[in-house]
């Protein structure tokens, strides 16, 4: 059975050699890497992959890295993704330019390694939480990623592999409704083909478990959209 979906950043940029360091950098830290070297082929990819994270360069062939951070920050299926601009610019109205597009951060090259890593991690810890191990908490229910472990009212729940993949995605954002395709996407990966009611299946063993000891049902269904916790 796969492991916790690791974090994908789509990396944007057009100079070979500052992209080969990144990328290298980005698999040490253990992120999955998916690669555009043109503002076109990262809107396209934002759609194809939806990467946890886009690191993007200001300075790119045709649509500028600014252009394509309005676009990813104007549609409702990816303003959700945090956006890290890359830039020589170090003027402040151009740092300020880039925020109000709607990146989430701006970093200025030459960036040391170490900064950018711990940036990105930041951006992470805000939408993806469980994918860097953190601990996550949703009324009487604790999450342990680092440790594999869950517990609810102090007691410890048993869970499988794709049910403890199913509660880290849904308690990293309490309230939304994720749809089965989403949620196959996010703890299926999306080059697994798994049939859709396979999600309920997981949905309903979840549940009991989380029910074990009592307590009242955490997940919601939602008709015709999919679940959500709370």
């Amino acid at each position: 059975m796969m492991a916790h979906k690791q974090p994908t950043v789509l990396l944007v940029e057009d100079e070979s050699a500052q992209r080969e360091v990144l990328i290298y950098n980005l698999e040490a830290e253990g992120f999955a890497v998916v690669v555009a070297q043109s503002g076109d082929e990262a809107l396209l990819l934002v759609q194809e992959e939806a990467p946890d994270l886009i690191l993007l360069d200001w300075m790119l062939p045709n649509v500028s890295g600014i252009e394509v951070c309005r676009q990813v920050k104007a549609r409702p299926e990816t303003r959700g993704i945090p956006v890290i601009m890359l830039s020589a610019r170090s003027e402040e109205l151009d740092r300020v330019r880039g925020l109000e597009t709607g990146a989430d951060d701006y970093v200025v090259k030459p960036y040391s390694v170490a900064e950018l890593m711990a940036r990105l991690r930041t951006q992470l810890r805000r939408t993806r939480p469980a994918s860097l191990g953190e601990r996550l908490v949703f009324e009487d229910i604790l999450l342990d990623a680092g440790e594999h472990r869950v517990f609810r009212a102090g007691q410890p729940i048993s869970l499988g592999p794709t049910e403890f993949r199913l509660l880290s995605t849904l308690m990293e954002k309490p309230g939304r409704v994720w749809s089965r395709e989403q949620l196959l996407d996010r703890v299926w990966g999306r080059d697994i083909y798994v049939d859709t009611r396979t999600v309920d299946v997981h949905i309903g063993r979840l549940r009991k478990a989380l029910m074990r000891h009592g307590g009242s049902d955490p997940v919601r269904t939602v008709r015709g959209a999919g679940y959500a916790l709370g």
